[in-house]
């Protein structure tokens, strides 16, 4: 026998959005809240018996009205049974959602620390978890001693995975392997770590189902599939929302920043939030105001980095009496008797990162 399980976590309803302007931050939490309607379909579309959201579907331990009033209608409609296990952010206290809202029967709430269970003996499946109750929490499947429920038994819990001294439920592989359960849903790391095992155990991390900030950047979304008796067939499901995105820039031998960036812009950058580093040698006026108004059209918002250096001949102080200009000369000689481009480009490399490094300066890769 199998379930159909849904499990996402760190959906973070409700975030401020700090980085960006008062209008598009309020715009972010209206699609935050699209988003999660969104997961609710794909939920309703896949035939889910089961979502699992392990923590911090809240960015704070209260929500705002709009998404209150989200909460019990959405999650009340599904034809699925919803087991939260509050996290670090959303914990269970008397100013929570989860205390004062009155939710669907087909909702459950773990509001303890200690780790209880719902069983669903006519539909094949038990459901263990525990919840923070303060914004840290100490080892909450420390010393669990399972036993076993008749069908598939899953697990939801918000902590951090081989972090020993984390604030935030700290957890072993070795407590996952013994604790009995089919699967295990994990929230708190915001990136999809892949459907992993820890002896007859499955476990996983979802990552957010979208990024808020440039360290969260890709594709995001939920881990949908099956989970029978030791058995588990699971995938990652990008949600489609709006990405964080890195790019780099190199104006190395660039003679225009406008245009070498624009060279450099993805095609389907539109809906997305991107940081451009620019980096390598420059010796042009890098206006980021021109900059920003020659691309804000192609990004729902952008910011820029400086990182270049200023073009230097890297052979000038190869006639000097220092350590530095007998460096310079000892690579010059194995430059000029280079025998190809690609042996030319490797010094020339290790000149930068020599002088770099005498410098106690940072040499960028090209």
């Amino acid at each position: 026998m199998s379930i159909k399980i849904m499990h996402a976590a760190d959906f973070h309803l409700d975030s401020p959005f700090d980085s960006l302007s008062d209008e598009k931050a309020r715009e972010r939490r209206r699609e935050q809240r699209e988003l999660f309607m969104s997961a609710a379909e794909l939920c309703e579309k896949e035939g889910v018996q089961a979502v699992l959201l392990s923590g911090d579907l809240l960015d704070s331990e209260r929500s705002g009205f709009e998404t209150s009033e989200l909460l019990l209608e959405v999650l009340g409609k599904l034809n699925a049974e919803v087991f939260i296990a509050p996290g670090n952010h959303d914990f269970i206290s008397p100013l929570s959602p989860y205390s004062a809202l009155r939710f669907s029967e087909n909702v459950h709430i773990f509001k303890s620390s200690e780790i209880t269970k719902f069983s669903f003996p006519g539909k094949g499946f038990t459901v263990w978890g525990a919840g923070f109750t303060n914004s840290t929490s100490p080892a909450l499947l420390s010393g669990f001693k399972p036993v076993r429920e008749e069908g598939v038994n899953l697990m939801v819990m918000h902590g951090d995975l081989n972090m020993p001294k984390s604030p935030y439920n700290p957890i072993t592989e070795a407590e996952i392997a013994a604790s009995g359960m089919d699967y295990i849903a994990l929230g708190h790391v915001h990136s999809f770590s892949g459907i992993c095992r820890a002896g007859d155990t499955f476990y996983a991390y979802p990552g957010c189902p979208e990024g808020r900030g440039f360290d969260e950047t890709g594709e995001k979304g939920v881990i949908i599939g099956n989970v029978g008796e030791g058995k588990c067939d699971l995938g990652f499901v990008p949600l489609g929302g709006r990405r964080y995105e890195k790019l780099c820039v190199d104006l190395t031998e660039k003679k225009d920043a406008v245009s070498a960036l624009l060279e450099a812009l993805p095609r389907d950058s539109g809906r997305d939030i991107y940081k451009i580093i620019f980096q390598g040698e420059y010796d042009g006026d890098l206006d980021l105001e021109r900059l920003q108004e020659a691309v804000s059209d192609r990004f729902y918002a952008v910011s820029f980095r400086d990182n270049t250096r200023i073009k230097r001949d890297i052979w000038a102080q190869a006639g000097d009496d220092t350590l530095r200009g007998i460096f310079l000369r000892l690579l010059r000689r194995k430059y000029e008797a280079a025998q190809t481009d690609e042996e030319r480009s490797k010094i020339v490399l290790a000149v930068r990162y020599g002088l770099a490094a005498l410098e106690n300066g940072e040499e960028y890769r090209t």
